[in-house]
């Protein structure tokens, strides 16, 4: 919906977004909404949209928390959060309002859009999931369903108990609608049962509240008008929350899909690069799990290019080109792509990689590996080129600064003659204390390491605090990962057959299933 005043729209004007972010779950937001993320100049978000949309917002973006919580101090009045937007898109900005589930529903969305118009601004609303379809669908309740009811109400729970009159007409909702979903309304919980039970409602009418809907931190609890204000306050429900009363709630022991995946309530700690995290993480919030990504490396390019540069123009003396792992692949390309060449240059030599994953992603720069290993280790990778016959051969090993030296020692003793450059290094990140208070309040259940470095990142970035690690289980990739967390004391409870990321995740379901 774009919407203009009757007057001229200054050019030099900017526009504003109002997009709604949907419940919680990043990837509900719509497709438009996140395309016009990537384009914010100036982002205006609520306590309810995710932060982790705020990462598909441009570096160089201005962020301006304007976030509300019940009965706490507010970042910013609504009149304020008004005036910004106006400022903003006077400044000629583009600005994005984001706002938790849909703007248009209790998000106060036409309060500040009407203050737009009448500054005569542009502006545009992207619809969102709304809190109240994603709390009931998340709980495995059907807001609608023909053997149970054809209506809903979507009613605010925020009205204020002490009022004379009141705006709802709870003689006409009690009994008149099906479904009623009411938003905000934790804290006056027994005023809404009292008076539903008060004008005509079955006191046996089943209720579900449900608080985070649609993240790993989500939690269900079900009752009656006549119990759920005690079930509310014996389990400590607390705001965000919305609540849904009807007959409908009965399918919940049904169709309860979200809680019920394998991983649901673990949390897990991925320490592996931010660039790589991805993969492990998707896979794992799949399966139910709350992901903590507290990488202990970073990626940075080598101190100097010239070594790579020098063995990119004399590409056609070696007979294989070595990847190790998916990050030479990617800094190696980027490199060879400046330098204003392709992968033709690559015509020459046989290409090997250590495992299927590493293949994957060469197959994404048009290339196929011609040998992986049955076993996905430096070993196994060396154990396979010794078998094809090495001898004689010259072999590029592009690679990390610091790393493994066993596959060229066993190359060298094979009669092959390894040049060992580098194209990118592991750095240190610098702030882990967000990851140590996790560790030290005891919530998180597993952590997960993908490689040596990261354990040993890992553990020093601890320092002395060892002891948040009692009763935390630990996963890793593979032997020789598992061997160096074993000798820095680590009990391993995980570790798959098969050295990749998928490997790992079903490892860890079979280990919790058990």
């Amino acid at each position: 919906m774009t919407a203009y005043s009757d007057k001229k729209v200054a050019r030099s004007r900017g526009k504003v977004y109002l997009i709604g972010a949907g419940p919680g779950d990043p990837t509900l937001i719509t497709v438009k909404g996140l395309e016009l993320l990537k384009r914010a100049e100036v982002l205006v978000y609520d306590y309810l949209a995710t932060p982790k949309l705020l990462k598909f917002v441009p570096k160089e973006a201005e962020l301006i928390y304007a976030g509300k919580k019940g009965g706490q101090c507010h970042a910013h009045t609504q009149e304020e959060i008004n005036q910004m937007l106006v400022d903003h898109a006077c400044a000629g900005k583009i600005v994005v309002r984001l706002k938790g589930g849909d703007p248009f529903i209790f998000g106060r969305g036409g309060e500040e859009l009407e203050e737009l118009a009448r500054h005569n601004i542009a502006f545009e609303v992207v619809p969102g999931v709304t809190s109240a379809t994603a709390a009931a669908t998340y709980a495995g309740v059907p807001i609608t369903h023909r053997e149970y009811t054809a209506s809903v109400a979507f009613i605010t729970g925020h009205e204020d108990p002490a009022k004379e009159t009141s705006n709802i007409a709870w003689d006409k909702i009690a009994t008149g609608i099906g479904t009623l979903v009411f938003y905000m309304g934790i804290k006056n919980l027994s005023f809404i049962t009292e008076n539903l039970i008060k004008h005509g409602r079955d006191p046996e009418t089943p209720v579900v509240v449900v608080r985070w809907a649609s993240t790993p931190i989500q939690r269900s609890v079900v009752g009656t008008l006549s119990t759920i204000a005690e079930v509310v306050k014996k389990e400590k429900i607390t705001p965000p929350a919305l609540i849904v009363v009807g007959e409908v709630v009965k399918l919940r022991d049904t169709i309860n899909w979200f809680e019920k995946r394998p991983l649901f309530g673990k949390r897990i700690l991925v320490t592996r690069t931010r660039e790589q995290a991805s993969e492990l993480v998707r896979l794992l919030e799949d399966q139910g799990a709350d992901c903590v990504e507290g990488a202990t490396i970073a990626l940075a390019p080598p101190d100097s290019w010239e070594p790579l540069d020098v063995e990119l123009n004399r590409l056609g003396e070696y007979q294989w080109l070595v990847f190790t792992s998916i990050n030479a692949i990617r800094f190696f390309f980027t490199r060879l792509f400046e330098r204003g060449l392709d992968c033709r240059s690559l015509a020459g030599p046989k290409i090997a990689v250590v495992g299927t994953s590493t293949a994957e992603v060469l197959k994404e720069y048009g290339l196929v590996a011609d040998l992986v290993p049955e076993e996905f280790t430096g070993e196994g990778l060396a154990a396979s080129m010794v078998a094809q016959g090495v001898r004689g051969c010259k072999v590029l090993l592009p690679r990390a600064k610091k790393a493994r030296e066993i596959l060229p020692e066993i190359l060298e003793e094979n009669g092959a003659e390894v040049e060992i450059v580098p194209v990118y290094q592991n750095v240190r990140p610098k702030d882990y204390e967000m990851v140590r208070k996790e560790l030290a309040a005891g919530n998180i259940d597993m952590v997960t390491f993908t490689s040596s470095s990261t354990v040993t990142n890992f553990l020093d970035m601890l320092g002395s605090d060892r002891e948040v690690l009692a009763g935390v289980k630990v996963a890793t990739i593979g032997p020789i990962t598992a061997k160096t967390a074993q000798k820095a004391g680590l009990t391993i409870d995980v570790q798959p057959k098969t050295y990749t990321i998928p490997a790992l995740v079903e490892s860890i379901l079979d280990f919790y299933e058990k």
